[in-house]
């Protein structure tokens, strides 16, 4: 059989997709399954019980890590693929589990053509890339990597007040295959762009070369609560009005820094939290970004001067901890080429690209030679109901993975 003429099944692609997006559905057609809950065990279940239909060798390692591979004539590291399948509490149904589920139609494609690899395939599901109930994101893969200690992990609480490694022992996938065990030859993420340029550009391939930097740290601003008709401006201690000040100065750095940086206050919690009272404590996050290490530094550091600042002319006390911190990604020059050029065999014209989120790619390009397949999200929406990615787009993307792997898998060059 001539490989070159192999394509997925573009509707068997969107019954899996439908399938998953079913546990734990969310009006609006989203899904709500945060990391070791009940719905990601069901998750969890349903994708093992289909990597098993197709003749994979299901491992799962200490941290929830799900691993199916399928031999190659080789024994040795595979060539890995796969994503995530949790997600945030209003997520979509493509962000991670397109990436596992592709996976899974590659391997269908070349078991139903008899096509044994020179060197094995490995779909993946990293736990906890969310961040959502556990943090820092991209968890699983960290731990894989080896950039946090298994115990340490095991010893995260979540926004519940749930131990990490008890929740993973409760829905059964506390494996004992020791994290980093399988070592890829070679790992390629298909995903959701998550972002607009791609559907406003009308390209439906990107080929993703460096992805991000990220810092977060959580902020704990306290004043003096106190009566909000009878305290004179001049003589108070408003931590709410600090945060908002945050908020500000987060926005205006963005701008005067420009280019790819970005920055953002996702959550604030003021505490009495009532109408007539000046806040005594405010709570928030900030997420700075940006694709090179030595600017994200420099925010940083303005940042942290800033509050300084703030601190002395509020007479409010500031402390920061941070909760994950991330250097920007360079992918593998010669994957991105080879991506490129199976999707110009394809009949697209793909576009170079930098990824604005962060993904399990972003911690498997410490252990080998990594890059990403981006294809478009609709208006750039997601981690919301509204996600959505054409399925003439889902399968584009996924037959673009599936010669991309296909070529890796063959290639006997040492």
């Amino acid at each position: 059989m001539n490989t070159a003429d192999l394509r997925i099944d573009g509707p068997r692609l969107i019954d899996r997709l439908d399938a998953l997006a079913a546990i734990g559905a969310i009006d609006g057609g989203g899904c709500c399954r945060l990391a070791l809950t009940d719905d990601d065990r069901r998750g969890r279940d349903l994708v093992v019980g289909w990597m098993r239909e197709l003749g994979l060798t299901v491992q799962v390692d200490a941290i929830g890590n799900v691993f199916g591979t399928r031999a190659g004539r080789r024994s040795g590291p595979p060539v890995m693929t796969g994503s995530h399948i949790d997600t945030v509490r209003t997520g979509g149904r493509y962000d991670g589990n397109y990436g596992v589920l592709a996976g899974l139609e590659v391997v269908q494609v070349l078991n139903n053509a008899g096509i044994v690899t020179e060197h094995p395939l490995c779909v993946a599901v990293f736990t906890d890339e969310e961040g959502a109930r556990f943090a820092p994101d991209m968890l699983g893969s960290l731990v894989h990597a080896g950039g946090m200690p298994l115990a340490e992990a095991l010893d995260l609480r979540a926004i519940d007040g749930a131990r990490l490694g008890d929740e993973l022992a409760r829905i059964g996938y506390a494996g004992d295959l020791a994290p980093g065990t399988i070592r890829p030859r070679a790992f390629v993420e298909l995903h959701i762009e998550q972002g607009p340029v791609l559907d406003a550009e009308g390209s439906t391939i990107g080929a993703v070369q460096d992805l991000q930097g990220i810092s977060w740290q959580q902020l704990t601003i306290t004043g003096q609560s106190n009566h909000a008709g009878t305290t004179p401006m001049r003589l108070r201690h408003d931590a709410g009005y600090a945060a908002a000040e945050v908020a500000h100065f987060v926005r205006g750095l963005t701008r005067e820094i420009g280019g790819a940086m970005v920055g953002t206050v996702g959550r604030i919690e003021l505490h009495p939290n009532l109408i007539n009272v000046i806040a005594a404590r405010a709570t928030l996050t900030v997420d700075l970004r940006h694709t090179d290490e030595t600017v994200l530094q420099q925010a940083e550091a303005r940042l942290a001067g800033f509050l300084r600042e703030l601190a002395e002319a509020e007479g409010v006390r500031i402390e920061t901890r941070p909760l994950a911190r991330f250097e920007p990604v360079l992918f593998d020059e010669g994957i991105v080429r080879r991506i490129e050029a199976v999707a110009a065999r394809l009949g697209h014209t793909p576009k170079r690209m930098t990824s604005g989120a962060g993904h399990d790619a972003q911690m498997l390009a410490r252990q080998c030679p990594t890059a990403m397949i981006f294809v478009p999200s609709v208006k750039g929406i997601s981690h919301n109901p509204a996600e959505h990615t054409a399925p003439a787009d889902l399968a584009a993307g996924a037959d673009v993975l599936l010669h991309t792997l296909l070529d890796l898998a063959q290639d006997t060059t040492p």
